[in-house]
């Protein structure tokens, strides 16, 4: 009789520790008015990647009259999928950010239908010392040497997504690492471009705001851009030469422990 006592206590113990876990998690609660309908929100941080669990999940009361395409009303159609970006606590969960129900999670998942991922070196320090984190826009640059062995640096590619720093996927903001190569997301063509580009120079990435999707029209910068004296580069229109000096402009010359001042 004491045996069954202490069972029956036990089980009423488990059962209350459930539903304030559940409470807690806003599983149970405050039903929905009429005017109202339950959306699957996130209870936690779901980090990109990660297979989502119940544990990961809450129930939010939400107007009807305003309920966002491909959100879920059950938790069940949620939990086993993977996350596909971060998704932070009380951010609804939709569909176009989960991987696909067949998805084996990684890297993979987090890769737009149509996209590539592609792993690239860059410079350490012109990769913005370790800021260009996961989830973060950049633009690509090259600096090589053209066919008359002229050094030229310009921008290859514009408001690409960092899928990955090092091995890492996720953001540590707290603490930025410097670190040499960098994971990418880009189109087919992208992906080509990029390819070629890194087979004749050394690849740079330049950190751009998440709000910028202005495309950068430059023709590069050549070397007598940089050299030309009173510090005016000249502005070379896509496709066309570069203008030609003023006659006024002088070059420098110093040849041993002469200097003088030479016409271009």
């Amino acid at each position: 009789m004491k045996q069954l006592s202490l069972t029956a206590l036990a089980l009423l113990l488990g059962a209350l520790a459930t539903f304030f876990v559940a409470r807690g998690l806003g599983l149970v609660g405050r039903s929905a008015s009429p005017s109202e309908v339950a959306l699957v929100v996130a209870a936690s941080t779901i980090n990109s990647g990660q297979v989502i669990e119940s544990a990961h999940l809450k129930l939010l009361a939400w107007p009807k009259d305003g309920v966002p395409e491909q959100s879920f009303t059950k938790t069940s159609l949620v939990a086993g999928r993977i996350a596909k970006q971060t998704i932070y606590p009380g951010e609804l969960l939709l569909e176009a950010k989960l991987a696909g129900a067949d998805s084996k999670g990684g890297l993979a998942a987090a890769i737009e239908t149509g996209k590539r991922a592609i792993s690239v070196r860059v410079n350490d320090v012109v990769g913005v010392a370790g800021f260009a984190l996961p989830g973060s826009y950049v633009d690509v640059l090259v600096s090589a040497k053209d066919a008359a062995n002229m050094p030229f640096s310009t921008t290859v590619l514009t408001r690409i997504k960092v899928l990955a720093v090092a091995q890492d996927t996720e953001a540590d903001t707290a603490k930025p690492k410097v670190v040499n190569a960098v994971t990418l997301e880009l189109t087919p063509v992208e992906a080509e471009k990029l390819d070629l580009a890194r087979s004749i120079g050394a690849l740079s990435l330049v950190l751009r705001s998440e709000n910028d999707a202005a495309d950068v029209d430059s023709a590069g910068t050549r070397l007598d851009d940089i050299l030309r004296s009173g510090n005016r580069p000249v502005v070379r229109a896509a496709g066309k030469p570069s203008a030609a000096p003023a006659a006024s402009s002088t070059v420098t010359s110093i040849r041993g422990i002469t200097k003088r001042q030479e016409q271009p």
